[in-house]
């Protein structure tokens, strides 16, 4: 656990603040410039200084030292928080016969086949995860444009193309989140709402640091992570003590 330099971190605060509302600015005031707090202290932070008028969702962001442009720095994955997320998922399946049948008794809020597809292509998004079955992915495949950019789009690396799909809707309903890296090697996951327990806010915090850290790809060298922060939605982020491996 180390320290890393927090120069542009208060440039950019001090960019955001002047940008932002009097409730942000205020609530920034509680946050000690320079200082990389400790999980437990920031996540307690994050709740203290929330000011939405609704049950803000928080998550954690991660910057590492990836080149994404290299095909085995790219992290993409899924799982299932120890608390969920605070938020119902409506799960959508791609499936026919005996699957669809297994999916609506796992709980799954639509099931088609070609009728799915035509619906999504007619415009229709109105959910938060999709899942299919192999077989069905040469029709779903056609929503790729669609899908795609929203992050819909069903995938073997997140368990959301499987056979499997009781498991993978419960495990939708039950709290799982995706995390993928963008293009500069930015990681942002949600991991709870303010009305958590900070308990339930620091177990799902560890469950994604160890997927994080566990996900390092061999070839990358020196530090790993380059900053860690947590938020609410409208609130300002607190930094996390860097972890240097």
């Amino acid at each position: 656990m180390g320290g890393i330099s927090v120069t542009p971190h208060i440039a950019r605060r001090k960019n955001q603040m002047a940008k932002k509302g009097k409730k942000y600015i205020e609530a920034s005031k509680q946050v000690e410039a320079g200082k990389a707090y400790n999980a437990e202290e920031a996540l307690a932070l994050v709740k203290k200084i929330d000011f939405a008028k609704f049950d803000a969702t928080i998550e954690v962001a991660y910057n590492l030292n990836l080149d994404t442009k290299q095909a085995d720095q790219q992290l993409r994955g899924a799982v299932v928080l120890p608390n969920g997320t605070g938020k119902e998922q409506t799960v959508v399946v791609f499936a026919k016969g005996q699957k669809a049948k297994d999916a609506e008794a796992a709980g799954a809020d639509v099931v088609g086949d070609d009728d799915l597809v035509q619906r999504i292509q007619s415009g229709w998004l109105d959910f938060d995860v999709a899942i299919a079955t192999p077989d069905m992915m040469a029709q779903v495949g056609r929503l790729g444009r669609v899908l795609g950019p929203k992050g819909l789009m069903p995938n073997p690396k997140t368990g959301t193309v499987t056979m499997d799909v009781t498991k993978a809707v419960q495990e939708s309903k039950a709290g799982k989140v995706t995390y993928r890296t963008d293009k500069a090697g930015n990681v942002h996951v949600p991991i709870g709402k303010v009305s958590f327990e900070e308990k339930a806010l620091v177990e799902n915090f560890n469950t994604i640091k160890d997927v994080i850290l566990k996900a390092r790809p061999a070839s990358v060298k020196g530090q790993y992570v380059t900053h860690v922060s947590v938020a609410s939605t409208f609130g300002p982020s607190v930094t996390l003590a860097a972890l240097s491996l």
